[in-house]
Order: structure tokens, then sequence, then C-alpha cells
């Protein structure tokens, strides 16, 4: 884009192909998250959820950073006052309140990423930064306390010890300590996340799109109501999946030797 938007925020939509990419978009404040591109957001995934065509979500930022987080200015008043929902048609973008995305995203991460930046990639199913990214969890130095669900997250990913470190201090850590503590997927060269993030989106594109459905399920399903509740539902979906007809592409593609062409049914 050729200015930095730091007007109320938005995010782009850009269909390529089966992948939706959506770019945070108010880069003159750093991305912060303001209550349009929270809602938007919301909305964008909400399209992305109900158009059968997409496989595979990549969410990324305009401009230098990723997010410097909540707009607190712009944002407490409408909290306070109970103005500020999600709209229907849209989805929670941190998975804290239901329903839940059934299709997966792969988040591109350059240069800071504060507080709900990090809890957004906690809520991603692939997370790709570059070198140069920092993460902070500075809430408790705005007293408030995270929200988008890294008291969750981030301490069943880390550990506690290491996750309270930085939920309680509000100190900084750079990508490796992010890989260290298995908040990342991969770390690349600065510029090249969002190339990274497509390159494994296609991948994901390609696989049948009901089975990613079903393996998303059962692991959100096992965060929510523990390992017994996604394992009593395991032979279930494997009943409902081997009916349909990507099983069988998939079996005749592999006897075949050829890529199988799924179609979601």
């Amino acid at each position: 884009m050729n200015e930095a938007n730091s007007g109320p925020g938005r995010v782009t939509r850009e269909q390529r192909g089966q992948l939706f990419l959506i770019g945070l978009d108010r880069a003159g404040k750093r991305n912060a998250f303001d209550s349009a591109m929270l809602t938007d957001l919301a909305l964008a995934i909400g399209e992305y959820e109900r158009n059968d065509e997409l496989r595979c979500a990549v969410l990324f930022a305009h401009g230098e950073h990723f997010t410097a987080g909540l707009d607190l200015m712009e944002l407490t008043p409408k909290l306070v006052s109970g103005a500020f929902k999600y709209p229907e048609e849209g989805i929670d973008p941190w998975g804290v309140s239901k329903p839940r995305r059934r299709k997966p995203v792969v988040v591109a991460i350059e240069g800071i990423c504060w507080t709900a930046g990090i809890e957004l990639m906690l809520n991603a199913d692939i997370s790709i930064a570059a070198t140069n990214a920092r993460f902070a969890h500075l809430e408790v130095l705005r007293g408030i306390s995270p929200a988008g669900g890294s008291t969750v997250r981030f301490t069943r990913a880390a550990g506690w010890t290491a996750a309270m470190r930085y939920m309680l201090t509000g100190e900084e850590f750079d990508a490796t300590a992010a890989l260290h503590m298995r908040l990342l997927t991969e770390v690349v060269a600065p510029g090249q996340t969002l190339a990274r993030a497509i390159e494994y989106a296609e991948r994901i594109a390609k696989a049948a799109p009901l089975a990613i459905q079903a393996t998303l399920q059962s692991a959100f399903l096992a965060q929510d109501q523990g390992d017994d509740a996604a394992l009593s539902k395991l032979d279930e979906q494997l009943l409902a999946l081997i009916k349909t007809e990507d099983v069988r592409e998939g079996v005749m593609a592999m006897m075949q030797k050829r890529e199988p062409q799924f179609k979601g049914r």
C-alpha cells in the first residue's frame, strides 16, 4: 500500500485460489487494534469460514510491524460501557468466545508482536516469524491481564514458569526465544514470512478439507473439554470420513501414484 493507514483500523482481503490472505491494515499506528479493526478481522474470518472455495487463511500485516496490540485509548471506553461486541456474522479471531473457526489459519509475523498479537499467534495453527520479530506481554504494565487466551495457551506451550516470566513482567523476548518456547513453527529471514506462510497454506489446501476440519475439531475438543472427550469422538469422526468421496479419491490417487484432487465431499 502506498500510504500507511493511521485512521480507523481495517483488514484487507485477497483470494488466491483456495487461499484467503487477510492483512492487518493500520500501519500508521503499528497495526494496533481499535474497535474497527477488531470488527473487520472477525468479519473476515467469518467470510473465510462460510466460503467453501477457501481452504486455508493466511494472516499477515501491512507495514513493518505485525501489531502493537490493543489501542487502549480507543477501546477502553467501549469495553467499559459494553458497547463493543463482535458482529453476529463474525468469528472471534482469538478463539475465546464461540463459535470456533473450523478451518486452518497460518500467521506471518514481522517486527513488533505485542500482547494481542501473541495471542493471535497462539490461536493460529502454524506461525512463522522473522528474525527481527519482538514479542512482549505488556498487559500487566497497563493495568490489565492477557484476555486473548495466553493464560491458557502460552502456559500450555512453554510451561508455567517460562510463560509467567513474560506475562508477569512484560519483559520482551525475541523470535529465537519464542521458537524455543514452542510458540512458533519456524523462524525465517525478514521479508520472507509471508511467502513461507503461503507455502504452508498451499500444502494445507492440497489436503482433504473435511479431514482437515475433523483434525482441528478433535484438537479443539481436547483443549476445551479434555482428552477423554476428544478420544471418545475419534471412531465417530473416522467412520464419518470413511464414507466421503474424498477418501475414495485419496485411495485412488495413492494407487495411481498421482496427486489427489479433493472436493470436500
